[in-house]
């Protein structure tokens, strides 16, 4: 057979299987970037403030996404349980998205305004304080490390080089946005910046002590619950027409 030879040289077998994948993977990938609704524009969507950047990579650290889904799918049970099912412009600003692979806890795309702080931190702390069920490991030391963000203005500047539309105040100001956020004290320019004013969001950009820690002392527990706080309330979904959502399957 004349597959024996592929078959029996390791090389060419390699050689080929990479040429199909790569044909395969430009057949599927490359028309995308010739349809405009690939990722419909969306009313709300703003880049993450300073703090919810350095929120979200500490729940990226500490491996949250391993457990935690951001992906509502279509369906009725999903829709149900969670809320409108996500949209592909919920994630154009993640890199990577956060979609995940599999759910040991419920999905997390509408967690934010669910639950209050208290409740965030009480059970980043203690798991089965507020989840007698829960399997999840407690992160005390959240609350005890206090937030290093010297570099966030690198942060915010890689993320515009990704296409994230950071603009060179936001950039300059992350700092000082940062703190503004954790502490709710000297806002107007957090809000100029990332307010629904600027970016037709569904809620405004939320400032205050989100670890509960006094403002005298930013951690980590403050970033990853401001994270969490802003998930899936920036769009009004009241402005989407969800049709025969009994229909679902």
């Amino acid at each position: 057979m004349k597959h024996d030879k592929i078959e029996r040289s390791a090389t060419l077998l390699l050689i080929l299987s990479f040429l199909v994948v790569t044909v395969g993977g430009l057949v599927e990938i490359i028309p995308l970037f010739w349809l405009n609704n690939t990722i419909e524009k969306v009313k709300g969507m703003r880049p993450y403030t300073p703090l919810e950047l350095a929120g979200r990579n500490i729940y990226i650290r500490e491996g949250c996404y391993l457990c935690h889904s951001q992906m509502i799918r279509p369906f009725r049970d999903e829709v149900e349980r969670y809320g409108h099912y996500s949209l592909a412009a919920e994630s154009m600003y993640d890199h990577p998205f956060q979609w995940g692979s599999k759910r040991t806890g419920p999905d997390l795309a509408r967690v934010g305004g669910k639950y209050s702080d208290q409740w965030h931190v009480q059970h980043l702390i203690d798991p089965r304080a507020v989840v007698p069920e829960s399997v999840m490991p407690g992160y005390p030391f959240l609350a005890q490390n206090e937030l290093k963000f010297d570099d966030i203005a690198d942060h915010l500047r890689t993320n515009a080089a990704l296409g994230v539309p950071y603009d060179e105040d936001m950039i300059k100001n992350a700092k000082a946005d940062l703190i503004a956020q954790a502490t709710g004290e000297n806002t107007e320019g957090l809000i100029k910046r990332y307010g629904k004013e600027r970016w037709g969001s569904a809620t405004e950009v939320k400032a205050r002590d989100f670890g509960l820690n006094g403002k005298e002392k930013i951690t980590e527990m403050d970033a990853l619950v401001a994270y969490l706080q802003m998930l899936g309330t920036l769009v009004d979904f009241k402005t989407f027409d969800v049709k025969n959502v009994e229909n679902l399957r």
